[in-house]
């Protein structure tokens, strides 16, 4: 017998917002690695080109952990598209610089980022398109802003294995 989710009145917006997070993401890493990148690749190289950035701030830029922010680093330095300089306002930190090469990937991701966005907004008719992006705006800056604390650590679910 199957378990049938229970009629409410509401819709399952914690189902709708996983589900269309979870797509676009697969969507995005399969775009992303044509050239070669993960999304935190991405994530660290547009926003170490936009400023002198250390790799916690950058880790907390891309909610991205100690460990993996340090991996991604030493992918990111293995390519040649970044690697760790002293800092030029504190010579105890150490920035993340992006490499002539890595502007380049950087702009190459950013274009296909903007892609996969325009192609997933492209599924909505036109006119609903700013209210949509209006509205979610609206949840991410007001009442889903920050995380509260659960009683117990909430899991992410699983990823299937192909």
């Amino acid at each position: 017998m199957t378990a049938l989710a229970p009629r409410t009145s509401q819709p399952d917006l914690s189902y709708l917002l996983d589900h269309t997070s979870h797509v676009l993401r697969t969507r995005m890493a399969t775009a992303l690695a044509e050239i070669g990148l993960t999304a935190r690749m991405h994530c660290v190289l547009v926003h170490a080109q936009q400023e002198e950035r250390t790799q916690i701030q950058l880790a907390e830029i891309g909610d991205m952990d100690k460990t993996t922010m340090v991996v991604t680093v030493d992918a990111l330095e293995r390519a040649g598209l970044a690697e760790r300089r002293p800092s030029s306002t504190d010579r105890r930190a150490r920035i993340i610089a992006v490499t002539g090469k890595g502007a380049e990937v950087a702009a190459r991701s950013q274009r296909i980022v903007d892609r996969v966005h325009a192609e997933a907004l492209a599924a909505l008719p036109a006119d609903e398109r700013e209210v949509f992006l209006s509205a979610m705006n609206r949840l991410v800056s007001g009442h889903l802003a920050e995380p509260v604390e659960p009683p117990r650590p909430v899991r992410r679910a699983r990823q299937r294995e192909r």
